[in-house]
């Protein structure tokens, strides 16, 4: 039976997981991108809850960032750093999500990086 493009992508994504988590100290900052938007959440998996996630459907957003390309890819990265220095957070392992680190993933990881934010 042959594998089609999203089922590979979550086989990645399953094997990254089995070495990559995220604690109180060093939050997981997963990485999800569709056709049209992008989302980044930053998730403590020892206690299963988001502590933050900023997607371009976020209101405050949606008006001045296409979810479909680097420019906001790059933008809800550096939102999302924000949001997450307020919280206290300031180091994240990131979750590419199965993707490859390039494109929209590569921007929003750069982004983040030029906020504040430490992986």
């Amino acid at each position: 039976m042959k594998l089609g493009k999203k089922e590979m992508r979550q086989r990645r994504h399953e094997r990254s997981r089995f070495y990559l988590s995220g604690t109180a100290q060093k939050p997981r900052l997963a990485v999800f991108r569709s056709l049209k938007h992008i989302y980044a959440q930053i998730i403590d998996d020892e206690t299963g809850q988001t502590l933050v996630m900023a997607s371009s459907l976020d209101k405050d957003l949606r008006v001045d960032v296409a979810g479909g390309n680097k420019n906001g890819a790059k933008s809800i990265g550096q939102k999302v750093a924000e949001r997450a220095i307020a919280k206290g957070v300031t180091a994240v392992v990131f979750d590419k999500g199965g993707y490859k680190y390039h494109g929209r993933v590569k921007e929003l990881a750069e982004g983040a990086r030029a906020a504040g934010l430490k992986f």
